[in-house]
């Protein structure tokens, strides 16, 4: 029976460099001789054995490095530091006032409303027929616009606010009376014509039906009067004079006023009255709280004279008063 052949580790000796094939001491003979590929690979390997043991001395060093490496300390943030960041922002930011915001809130809800008609010749047609000239670039008493025959021209400029999704819209009466069309603007600016669908005159309000709407209308927020007080800040938002839309702020410095229309024609009870300025033009917009919510509708200056320019007592007809115009009452 033939054995394996075995290949020794140690050096080859002169004594096996014997022929291939020679009898061994049992007197068989070897097995042939292996194929240059399965000579028998040296003992030492310096090259593949220094780089097994660089490679592990790395290892062992880069986890020893992870155990020993120092932890970062973390910091628990306390009320302190939140305070302190508070105050720094502050003090470096530039934040809107609180009339801008509400006035931001607003200003999808509010709309340009002109009524379309023969010229008027009363002092108040006159007094704002000067304020569009004023706002176009014009002089004062600068004749108006030549019209051809049957041709309507703007006979009142005021402000409107949306009440419902659907375009009902809220204004003065004395905005739209007489008026042969009405038009209004959008934010967006989409114009569109509009009908009076409902009146108060006891409260000199109007109630509008817009026939276009825009893709994204947003009715305004209405709030509660009642718990309103004397130095309350608020926001008018309009169009004085065809100019806007403006944004005036000031306080609430009465309530429950009355007013009376210079001609002595009707007076007004219940209002809100506050110093914000306002102007022909801003009848019928919006007065608001500083969260953008609607207070009353803007309807009247307070001024002893016929140029009917603020002098710092304006009237507002609470909202409670102008919902029921609309027929619905939010409260």
């Amino acid at each position: 029976m033939r054995r394996p052949a075995f290949y020794s580790r140690s050096p080859r000796g002169p004594q096996d460099a014997a022929e291939p094939g020679a009898p061994d001491a049992s007197g068989a003979p070897d097995a042939p001789a292996a194929t240059p590929a399965a000579v028998a690979e040296p003992r030492w390997q310096p090259g593949r054995r220094s780089f097994g043991l660089l490679l592990a001395l790395v290892v062992a060093m880069g986890a020893t490095g992870v155990v020993m490496w120092p932890k970062q300390g973390t910091h628990t943030l306390t009320q302190k530091d939140i305070d302190s960041a508070v105050l720094r922002t502050l003090q470096t930011a530039t934040l809107p006032s609180p009339a801008a915001k509400a006035a931001d809130i607003i200003r999808p809800s509010v709309v340009r409303v002109v009524g379309y008609g023969t010229e008027k010749t009363t002092p108040e047609a006159k007094t704002e027929k000067r304020g569009r000239n004023l706002a176009k670039g014009k002089p004062p008493e600068a004749p108006p616009d030549a019209v051809a025959p049957g041709q309507q021209v703007e006979r009142g400029v005021g402000t409107g606010v949306v009440i419902v999704d659907k375009g009902i819209i809220l204004t003065n009466l004395h905005v739209v009376a007489g008026a042969e069309t009405i038009k209004v603007t959008f934010a967006d600016g989409l114009e569109a014509p509009a009908t009076v669908t409902g009146v108060q005159p006891e409260n000199d309000l109007a109630v509008l039906q817009a026939q276009k709407l825009p893709d994204d209308l947003i009715p305004a927020t209405m709030r509660s009067t009642a718990d309103l007080q004397p130095g309350d800040q608020v926001v008018a938002v309009g169009f004085p004079f065809g100019i806007g839309p403006s944004v005036s702020a000031g306080v609430v410095s009465g309530l429950k006023r009355s007013f009376r229309s210079p001609e002595g024609k009707q007076e007004l009870g219940n209002l809100i009255q506050f110093d914000a300025a306002a102007n022909p033009g801003n009848s019928g917009g919006p007065l608001i709280n500083m969260n953008g919510e609607v207070l009353g509708i803007v309807t009247a200056i307070l001024n002893p004279t016929q140029q009917r320019t603020f002098i710092g007592i304006g009237f507002a007809v609470p909202i409670e008063n102008a919902a029921t115009a609309a027929g619905s009452p939010p409260f």
